[in-house]
């Protein structure tokens, strides 16, 4: 068979560490039977509220472009689902964007974000071991988008921050947070 019909399917960089070290790691640490029993990532939730979108409709716009950017995948645009008379609210009312990753795009993104973005963070120690949900999830905010390499920093108008919940298999927390320690997450020691 010629070589140029021979087609390399992309891999990316983390779920093949995963493949060919973490599964190794975490079935020796907590000694799984099963091979379906090892934690795996199931997806990324990127979320970003507008609090002043009631005010000024163009900010979801650019809110949602920055996402876009970041996340590699369009984004949905949140809206009320119930008028709110305090906050100026109406039903309807656009108050925020998100994003779900999933596959390579999640793998891709996780990499992106534990490589280039987080050390871009000032004065960062790593992040709280109490973002666990009791259920293998984590949950952590980033306050500015602009750590982002994708994102031109001359053009952000308004720093907006953002809620990045990484949703694992794990039955644990004690299992989740090994999970992404193996994968490079920087948390407080």
């Amino acid at each position: 068979m010629p070589e140029g019909n021979l087609k390399e399917k992309y891999v990316p960089r983390l779920k093949q560490i995963y493949r060919d070290t973490i599964v190794g790691q975490m079935k020796e640490k907590f000694g799984y039977a099963n091979p379906m029993q090892i934690p795996r990532l199931k997806k990324i939730v990127i979320n970003m509220g507008i609090g002043q979108a009631t005010s000024d409709a163009k900010l979801v716009e650019k809110a949602a472009a920055d996402l876009t950017k970041i996340a590699g995948q369009k984004v949905k645009i949140t809206r009320a689902k119930k008028p709110i008379s305090n906050f100026k609210l109406r039903k309807g009312l656009a108050i925020g964007c998100c994003v779900t990753l999933r596959g390579l795009r999640m793998y891709d993104f996780l990499d992106r974000l534990i490589v280039s973005a987080i050390p871009r963070i000032r004065d960062f120690r790593g992040f709280s071991s109490h973002g666990f949900d009791h259920q293998g999830n984590y949950n952590f905010g980033i306050t500015e988008q602009s750590i982002f390499p994708e994102i031109d920093i001359d053009r952000i108008e308004r720093t907006q921050g953002m809620n990045i919940t990484i949703c694992t298999t794990a039955e644990t927390d004690e299992e989740a947070c090994e999970l992404l320690r193996y994968f490079g997450f920087p948390f407080k020691k």
